[in-house]
């Protein structure tokens, strides 16, 4: 027996790979397959199925390719349907790998069809369970992304109970626990920055695993301060439960390198957003007008996710050198499949050909201290609620303006304005400063180094409170 974990860290997810006695299950793939293929040849082996724990709406995954590839049967829980083949699990239903079996275990709560997959060893014995998005270590899946019109995230939250009491919470305490994501994952609430544990232990100390819990209870803890879920996160879910582009296609169309003349034409004709990865100090140093930054090196897909709307949106990349396919590969991850190529020779070439670039202002916090001094700013933060909530700067001139939710409140700000921006090290802001420039702001000084370099000056900031209390 064999069971590895593929973790991906910009998703915070973990897919698996079983095999034994020459025959491969793969659970939760990711979008970019080969690497199951290429893995179950190195081990002389066939993968025989793919099992999905649910639709994922964090991600694209890449089970209908690896099914076209290997011939793999597809599995989902009760509940499940598509628009291609697959084969739909009953509650406890069987399936034999090698000297091993695969039960599935019905566990409706985060979506109705989520389902956890228990993994017998050749003696029969309760080895393993892989928990998709109803058991992480520390938290549980949140009950808020699958509603009907006639089902509400109370009644989700519900059903999560009676799946962890009557089928997780049952099983041995020795039982190895592979959920689908770790901490940085918007599925949970507080996951822990483990990715593999054992059942005992989150008996003992998951809080949504009380033993003393009621389902009153359960539910209003596992609903409050759950943040609204990113807005491609129902497209994502569409797209695993109906259908994809090849990734294979995908990758060819954007990994197709384009002379400064060919980008701007491009970008013109097809109104393509032009996506700066660079890292935030290059992108403020130098950019292409109106591009994004949001740099390959922080929490990208999700960022993207957050932030660009349309999944179909045409665009173009600036990119590290090197880094082409793998900024084409982690877009394609959360469903953002129209990249039409990027800048060969990055912005040396841009500018070479004697092409325009803009800069954005970017002080030190010890500079900002004198200005906020010294002059009547106007500041804004655009950390997450409960980063802004636990601390922040004092005064009537900050603003919470969280880089979540910037496409909607742009209304909230005024162009004629200067703004200083911060978030809490840098990222963020250039991110907010570079979508905010875009849309005709451009009276915006960023505060390199964020709230974490704020803190040192004697700037007066309000009162700790710990995050988890709030």
């Amino acid at each position: 027996m064999r069971i590895e974990q593929i973790y991906t860290g910009c998703l915070a997810q973990g897919a698996y790979y079983i095999e034994s006695n020459g025959e491969v299950a793969i659970i939760d793939p990711l979008r970019e397959t080969q690497q199951y293929v290429d893995k179950a040849t190195k081990e002389n082996a066939k993968i025989k199925y793919i099992f999905e724990t649910h639709f994922h709406a964090d991600f694209v995954s890449g089970h209908i390719d690896l099914a076209k590839k290997t011939g793999a049967t597809i599995v989902f829980g009760p509940g499940a349907k598509t628009e291609y083949n697959m084969h739909e699990a009953k509650d406890n239903e069987e399936f034999k790998l090698g000297n091993l079996t695969i039960k599935v275990l019905h566990t409706p709560g985060h979506t109705l069809e989520s389902s956890t997959f228990l993994l017998l060893d050749k003696n029969g014995k309760e080895h393993a369970i892989f928990s998709g998005d109803t058991l992480f270590l520390g938290d549980v899946g949140r009950p808020d992304l699958a509603i009907k019109s006639d089902l509400t995230k109370e009644d989700l939250a519900s059903m999560l109970f009676d799946s962890l009491r009557n089928k997780i919470m049952t099983l041995p305490d020795d039982v190895i626990v592979y959920p689908a994501h770790g901490a940085g994952s918007a599925c949970g609430k507080n996951l822990s920055k483990e990715t593999i544990g054992v059942l005992g232990e989150q008996k003992k100390t998951n809080y949504a695993l009380r033993a003393d819990m009621t389902k009153e209870e359960f539910v209003k803890e596992v609903l409050n301060g759950i943040a609204p879920p990113p807005q491609y996160f129902a497209k994502n879910a569409m797209m695993n439960k109906v259908g994809y582009d090849a990734f294979e296609a995908v990758l060819k169309k954007g990994d197709t390198p384009l002379s400064p003349e060919d980008f701007e034409t491009v970008a013109n004709n097809e109104d393509a957003l032009v996506l700066d990865v660079r890292t935030q100090k290059e992108f403020v140093e130098g950019h292409i007008p109106n591009s994004i930054f949001i740099g390959i090196n922080g929490g990208f897909a999700p960022w993207v996710g957050a932030l660009i709307t349309d999944l179909k949106q045409p665009i173009l990349l600036v990119t590290p050198e090197g880094r082409e396919e793998e900024t084409v590969t982690r877009l394609s991850r959360v469903g953002y499949d129209n990249t039409l190529g990027y800048l060969k020779g990055g912005l040396d070439a841009w500018k070479d050909a004697g092409k325009d670039i803009e800069t954005i202002i970017s002080i030190s916090a010890e500079d900002f201290s004198s200005d906020y001094k010294n002059k009547s700013v106007k500041v804004l933060d655009v950390r997450k609620d409960g980063e802004y909530q636990s601390e922040h700067l004092e005064g009537n001139h900050v603003q919470h303006f969280a880089l979540d939710y910037i496409n909607d409140n742009m209304n909230t700000i005024d162009k004629g304005t200067t703004y200083y921006v911060h978030c809490a090290g840098g990222y963020r802001s250039v991110i907010a400063a570079s979508i905010l420039k875009a849309r005709g702001f451009n009276k915006l000084i960023d505060i390199a180094g964020g709230f974490g370099a704020i803190k040192k000056t004697d700037l007066p900031t309000t009162d700790f409170v710990c995050p988890s209390t709030l």
